[in-house]
């Protein structure tokens, strides 16, 4: 029995060395090929093509802050985080970081110290990307001006202030191996692959979570709520994601945030829009696409199917709703009539601008409205070829009664669903 006590004592000693070895040894740094001074201004162009086609602006800059000076809080269920400074400034940005250690930062989630990083940054989605496309980045972030700008700290609940247990999770969740062609694909879809699943990290918003924040890959873009706001299903099911779209209406929304008869982007779509996908080839979008159709079907509750025949399309003109409704004289229908009927029109198809045409869109087809009622209350913009188009927010103008009930309203009539949206709901959306 004491021999059998003394082995016991000398594997839970194994273990815990072992454990402590995992933990809170210090991360090696890979050798990574320089691509050195003579690379120049072809390296700078490609670094800002590629940092745009992974969208590292709309994380790392505020609204009306400098570009990339980070502070852009991450509000999650156990405290929040902060977006990083990443312009060149030696203080307070990576000015002083190797290449080496930028790489070690996209791929394994390591900071400079040798911190472990939260996987709010989508480092899961960057192990994925090539040696020559992180370098080019950096070269591209190195060329910008420095901005002394110090992010906030992390205010995070015991435990989730512990980093080292970051190191558990990415041995769970973190790719092994960047991503390599599928000679049975075409160099097309091959490139549409690498857009959206590294450089887009399209999972981070459209897959749903499991219960250590890990995307669930068995829901591949099913479609997930955060922030407040819902990333729809685009998966290639044809009642719930993308499979019923054409290919023509997929580029447009990919490259300009607004499809014919599938509505706008709104939230942090049209931001993805804004800051990374209409800056993109044409090439490049039509690969996305290719990759897409291609995404097993998902079902998803998170929004009802399309309805392809609503009220609105019983509008005889974008100037008068139809007969029946107009005789029940309802809340909802006169605030519509009164603050968005000039630019939405009663007919779905918009007035002012074809990103205001509502026909078609997921928002108006989600009966718990939750992206509509965010868009009212909040607003929304983006850049276009034709310029900037926005709609201004109502939440100062009307009450959360008000509110409710021209939510329903546009849900009913643009969307032909039986909406609940309570004051409650806009209360909690105003927060």
């Amino acid at each position: 029995m004491k021999r059998w006590g003394l082995w016991f004592l000398g594997l839970v000693a194994v273990i815990v060395v072992a454990a402590a070895a995992f933990f809170f040894l210090p991360h090696r740094l890979d050798a990574v090929a320089s691509p050195g001074p003579a690379a120049g201004p072809d390296l700078i162009a490609r670094g800002e093509y590629v940092a745009q086609a992974a969208d590292c602006a709309a994380c790392h800059s505020v609204p009306g802050g400098k570009p990339f000076a980070g502070g852009l809080p991450f509000t999650l269920g156990f405290g929040t985080i902060y977006a990083p400074n990443i312009t060149p400034d030696k203080e307070t940005g990576i000015g002083t970081w190797s290449d080496a250690e930028f790489v070690r930062a996209m791929r394994h989630g390591v900071g400079k110290a040798g911190e472990d990083l939260y996987p709010a940054f989508p480092y899961a989605a960057y192990a994925l990307m090539s040696d020559e496309d992180i370098l080019a980045v950096k070269a591209y972030l190195s060329s910008l001006t420095p901005v002394r700008a110090q992010a906030p700290a992390n205010d995070l609940k015991f435990p989730f202030n512990q980093r080292y247990l970051m190191r558990a999770w990415k041995l769970l969740f973190l790719p092994g191996e960047r991503m390599t062609p599928d000679p049975s694909h075409p160099p097309e879809w091959n490139r549409g692959a690498y857009l959206v699943e590294a450089l887009g990290h399209c999972g981070e918003c459209h897959t749903p979570r499991n219960a250590l924040f890990a995307l669930d890959q068995e829901r591949k873009f099913a479609g997930a709520e955060a922030a407040g706001w819902k990333a729809y299903n685009i998966s290639s099911d044809k009642q719930t994601g993308i499979g019923d779209w054409t290919d023509r209406q997929l580029t447009d929304y990919l490259s300009k945030g607004h499809a014919e008869g599938r509505g706008s982007a709104s939230g942090s779509m049209a931001e993805v829009v804004d800051h990374s996908l209409r800056h993109l080839t044409p090439e490049d979008i039509r690969a996305m696409v290719a990759y897409l159709r291609t995404v097993p079907p998902q079902t998803s509750d998170l929004a009802a199917a399309i309805n392809p025949n609503p009220p609105a399309a019983k509008a005889p003109s974008p100037y008068a709703p139809p007969p029946d409704e107009n005789t029940r004289e309802t809340v909802g229908l006169k605030l519509f009539q009164g603050a968005c009927a000039s630019c939405h029109g009663w007919n779905g198809e918009g007035l002012q601008h074809s990103h205001a045409g509502l026909a078609g869109s997921q928002s108006v087809n989600d009966p718990k409205g939750t992206n509509a009622l965010n868009v009212i209350l909040h607003g929304a913009r983006m850049d276009t070829p034709d310029g900037e188009v926005f709609m201004p927010g109502f939440a100062a103008g009307y009450t959360d009664v008000e509110i409710a009930a021209v939510t329903n309203y546009v849900l009913g009539h643009f969307g032909g669903k039986q909406a609940a949206v309570s004051p409650a709901d806009v209360a909690a959306a105003r927060r």
